[in-house]
């Protein structure tokens, strides 16, 4: 079939895209590269007491057998079948909802495929038309995309800014503003605002909108001053704030339960979103809430409504890790290990640059000691880092915009709890050649 007229206009957006250096591309992981790019941060996938299990549970639910699968009981079919509403919901699946709920310490739970899907479906249905949602600026895309389907009002907050001294003292660290206000400063625009007398008295509702910790820079949400703020402001109980806590479960709190749990907030967070296909190892999500929310996302988040439910291959792997994060002898290990690596690199690649002192355009990190295993390497140059760490066996990936601001290019580290600290040290040598080398260019 010859080019259309349709295809030669989406062939030159993408020509455009390619000449600023901005094109995305599928790639296959080398198998034999160390792997410092997913987010698989315990390494469960790979555990070999994890996938034991969970095979073990395959094979006691899916065995074959010429009875009809209702004859079978305990047993399960290798697809859903439909739709969580039609027929593709299991006592299997409900169980599994009050297990993991119970394990974050939440009153209920409701799965969904992806954590996409979970954030889509909530920020789409629940806000009501004269609500408004405040989220942080560098909010995920799922959040985004819910919110532009939501008919509530939609209202940014500078990145982890409560209050604006803070903002203030963050801008001057990272050596960049931000077009947006604090969060305190916005809630309070909001109360003397056209609409204050409803925010006020308790008649419109406030949705914060964060996450536990954030994917691309690695740093975790002020939580606390964040419930604090909200709660201030809004003394009449209408302040309701979300936390996407896809990067924080598995590495947060008791045995990976997440931020929320750390700091022991479940009754002052209004809804949460895990997702399981990062430190779990396996994939889709659960929205944390109330029973009432949860039916109301039953009956209004056409993400949930509208799609196949997940199958029991999908719901047994979820089963399996958080049966391994629940006993203590084996999470926690995993996470003491993950975080003692990630204070060696960070004290590598500190020493990296007081021996090369490149310019921060070059080359850079944050100064703080991480809160999580994702390390962002500041460059300009972030595809020829890149590019010469896999040279070097390392799986590293740039992050360029426009999935990352303008002018905040970067390779993101993310370390594992499989990582061994000989492989730390080896992409650590590899960054500072980089830097030497480049350093060298441009004098």
């Amino acid at each position: 079939m010859p080019p259309t007229n349709l295809d030669n206009t989406l062939s030159h957006i993408l020509s455009s895209r390619l000449s600023q250096g901005r094109l995305r591309r599928l790639t296959i992981p080398s198998p034999s590269a160390i792997d410092f790019s997913s987010n698989s941060y315990l390494s469960l996938s790979s555990h070999p007491s994890v996938k034991a299990a969970y095979l073990s549970l395959l094979t006691s639910h899916l065995q074959p057998s010429d009875s009809p699968p209702q004859q079978q009981p305990g047993h399960h079919t290798l697809g859903s079948g439909g739709s969580r509403l039609l027929d593709g919901n299991s006592s299997f699946a409900e169980a599994l909802e009050r297990q993991i709920a119970g394990f974050h310490g939440a009153e209920a739970g409701l799965l969904f495929n992806s954590g996409f899907e979970a954030n889509t479906g909530l920020f789409a249905c629940v806000p009501q038309k004269g609500d408004v949602i405040v989220y942080d600026e560098l909010i995920h895309a799922s959040v985004h995309d819910g919110m532009r389907l939501s008919r509530a009002q939609r209202l940014a907050f500078a990145h982890n800014q409560v209050y604006d001294a803070a903002a203030a003292s963050s801008a001057s660290q990272q050596g960049q503003g931000s077009k947006y206000p604090s969060l305190d400063a916005l809630l309070q625009s909001l109360t003397r605002g056209p609409q204050g007398d409803a925010v006020r008295s308790g008649k419109t509702n406030i949705f914060v909108a964060v996450e536990g910790i954030y994917s691309m820079d690695g740093d975790a949400a002020p939580l606390r001053q964040i419930v604090e703020c909200v709660e201030r402001r809004l003394p009449q109980g209408n302040g309701y704030i979300i936390v996407d806590e896809a990067h924080s479960t598995g590495i947060l709190g008791p045995q990976g339960r997440g931020l929320v749990c750390q700091l022991g907030l479940e009754d002052r967070i209004w809804a949460r979103v895990h997702t399981f296909g990062k430190a779990m190892g396996c994939s889709g999500a659960i929205v944390l809430s109330s029973p009432t929310a949860r039916n109301y996302l039953i009956n209004y988040a056409r993400s949930f409504i509208y799609t196949t439910a997940m199958s029991f291959p999908s719901l047994a792997s979820i089963h399996t890790t958080y049966n391994f994060l629940a006993s203590s002898s084996h999470a926690d290990p995993l996470i003491a290990q993950l975080y003692s690596l990630i204070h060696h690199m960070h004290s590598l690649l500190a020493d990296i640059i007081v021996r090369h002192a490149p310019s921060p355009e070059l080359f850079r990190i944050n100064p703080e000691v991480p809160q999580s295993p994702i390390l962002p390497l500041f460059t300009s140059r972030a595809r020829s880092l890149a590019q010469y760490c896999q040279e070097r066996g390392f799986t590293v990936r740039p992050i360029v915009a426009p999935t990352v601001p303008m002018g905040q290019d970067r390779v993101r580290v993310c370390l594992h709890a499989g990582n061994s600290v000989e492989e730390v040290e080896g992409l650590c040598r590899a960054v500072e050649e980089w830097v030497a080398n480049a350093s060298r260019s441009k004098l």
